[in-house]
């Protein structure tokens, strides 16, 4: 899922080509993909976009005089600036908003369709879609701290949670969690003043230096590849690899339809976590230290 640097980018691609510009039509793809009804999505053409901006992990476009059209990309959804008209693909395509300069056509590759589009009236409407986690990048370490200790949840749930933290999912906050030297599993409410500053700080760096990286590596052409698996990143998607830290392979904790990376050596002295699913399985097999594993790998 496009996660606050990605989100970030689209942004920057998107603000020289539409804001100021109208957009004269919207062409619905899959009916399925908008998700309000009032006001009807066609008042949102002939109006010009005022601005764009990011609601958590959804997109905004301002209309003029009061309108908003949000849209999540969930996991597979994605942007793509074509020629002006260009088709909407049959299998993937879902919508597409035509500006005198060009098309923003939204896809999905996904079966399930979980992209939506919503148009809402006034900053009312829109505020509406808030879940109301706080900003990381703007807010101070009195609020951060409130934010982080308000319920009594992991490191990895709680960064990840949108009423908590705006913006982070499951790529990031591998990466920060990295960065802080915190184990996944942690719980937030448990964490000294040191490791609380810590995390702090590591939120802000890894989402900032991934933003402006993203960034200045695409320049001034369209992110068509916004994926949550990057060259350089320390631990995510990278099962197996060495910690570019310590050298120790990167380990992973799979649950439900996600998963944690993490370094077993920065993160947890050494110990390995294991998720419900292999604790049953394995039991007293389990390795419960980097050297065992590493013994039974043949390392």
């Amino acid at each position: 899922m496009p996660e606050l640097p990605d989100i970030e980018l689209y942004l920057h691609a998107l603000r020289p080509r539409v804001v100021g510009r109208a957009l004269e039509a919207v062409r619905i793809g899959s009916p399925f993909v908008v998700r309000t009804v009032d006001p009807p999505i066609k008042e949102a053409a002939d109006r010009r976009v005022t601005g764009v901006s990011r609601l958590g992990k959804r997109v905004v476009l301002a209309l003029e005089p009061d309108l908003h059209l949000v849209v999540h990309l969930m996991i597979s959804g994605r942007f793509h600036w074509k020629p002006r008209g260009a088709v909407v693909p049959k299998k993937r395509g879902l919508a597409a908003f035509d500006f005198a300069q060009g098309t923003l056509l939204l896809t999905e590759a996904s079966t399930q369709q979980r992209a939506s589009i919503q148009l809402m009236r006034g900053e009312q409407g829109l505020a509406a879609l808030d879940p109301g986690g706080i900003e990381v990048l703007t807010a101070d370490y009195a609020d951060f701290r409130a934010a982080l200790v308000r319920e009594s949840h992991t490191l990895k749930r709680t960064l990840t949670d949108p009423r908590i933290f705006s913006g982070i999912g499951n790529a990031y906050s591998d990466e920060i969690l990295h960065a802080a030297w915190l184990s996944p599993f942690a719980l937030g409410g448990q964490l000294t003043p040191a490791e609380v500053r810590r995390l702090f700080n590591a939120t802000r760096r890894v989402l900032t230096e991934w933003r402006d990286r993203l960034i200045r590596e695409t320049g001034d052409a369209w992110p068509e590849k916004v994926t949550a698996f990057r060259e350089g990143m320390a631990v995510h998607g990278r099962y197996g690899q060495p910690c570019p830290e310590c050298r120790s392979p990167v380990q992973r904790i799979r649950y439900a339809s996600n998963e944690a990376n993490y370094c077993a050596t920065c993160q947890t002295g050494g110990r390995l976590l294991a998720d419900r699913a292999l604790s049953r399985l394995l039991r007293e097999d389990w390795p419960r230290s980097l050297e065992e594993w590493e013994a039974r790998m043949g390392r």
